[in-house]
């Protein structure tokens, strides 16, 4: 079962903890996406610490919840809740992309605690579906989790993956769009415009909900409800989010999509956010 914090102040400060070291990481490293893994914090820390059922001690048991994270990119933010959790050694965070190391730029299921390879935009989201499907014929009583970046919504695999699990009833998905509207090349309404996420959603037949991505008690309340929502339709929750959050100088900076900070700009990173 995860940790049980009933306190949403208890939830801030980890996401704090958690975007320092993904900030350090991402520094350490020279290179990463600082960007969207500050985004995705506060979403993945609800998932981990208070929704999902999961064991760092057995991260394999048949009957656990399934996070996919689709947007491989931002896994630092995912590799620092796994390790603060104890799925692995904390040490492995200071070696991020460094040859040999065990955490790469990109998840992988050599990882304790990773449940998919992701990368390549839009495949997580297919893998996803796969495993709530998989657990449905195995009558498993679990739900499956993917977050996907907004900019991967351009992918038409996309919504491939999302006319399925409306296909194949699959209630046990619950999906979140980390919608900070930002990509590599900029604005996501410049580069490929996206329109009303919410309604393409539903027009492919998913119930669909809309929150604040950083404010832990729609998250929980949000998870909560579509989780009761035994109705064969899947779950989509646009959160809307602040790329960089947590960094003044990254937030709604799409410079620090794919790039890490220097050493002076580090430094201020984490006094911000100690």
């Amino acid at each position: 079962m995860p940790i049980e914090y009933n306190d949403i102040d208890k939830l801030k400060k980890i996401s704090k903890k958690i975007r320092y070291n993904v900030v350090k990481m991402i520094g350490l490293a020279e290179s990463g996406h600082p960007g969207g893994s500050l985004s995705a914090t506060d979403i993945i820390v609800a998932l981990y610490y208070k929704l999902m059922n999961h064991d760092p001690k057995n991260p394999n048991k048949e009957d656990r919840d399934r996070f996919v994270l689709s947007k491989g990119h931002s896994c630092p933010a995912l590799y620092a809740v796994l390790a603060e959790l104890g799925y692995f050694d904390k040490d492995e965070l200071w070696k991020l992309r460094k040859t040999g190391a065990l955490l790469q730029g990109h998840p992988s299921i050599k990882i304790s605690g990773i449940e998919a390879n992701t990368g390549s935009l839009g495949h997580g989201f297919s893998v996803a579906v796969g495993m709530a499907l998989g657990c449905r014929l195995d009558k498993l009583d679990n739900n499956i989790y993917v977050l996907l970046g907004d900019g991967e919504c351009q992918e038409g695999q996309v919504w491939e993956a999302a006319m399925a699990a409306y296909h194949y009833k699959l209630d046990n998905l619950i999906g979140f769009v980390d919608r900070n509207r930002l990509q590599i090349d900029g604005c996501t309404e410049d580069v490929m415009c996206l329109g009303d996420l919410k309604e393409k959603f539903k027009a492919f037949g998913w119930d669909v909900f809309e929150i604040d991505g950083h404010d832990f008690e729609q998250i929980i309340g949000t998870v909560e409800k579509a989780k009761s929502m035994k109705n064969g339709k899947p779950k989509m929750i646009i959160a809307n989010t602040v790329k960089g959050k947590g960094v003044s100088f990254m937030e709604n900076n799409v410079g620090f999509h794919g790039k890490a900070p220097n050493k002076e700009e580090l430094e201020k990173a984490l006094k911000e956010l100690s």
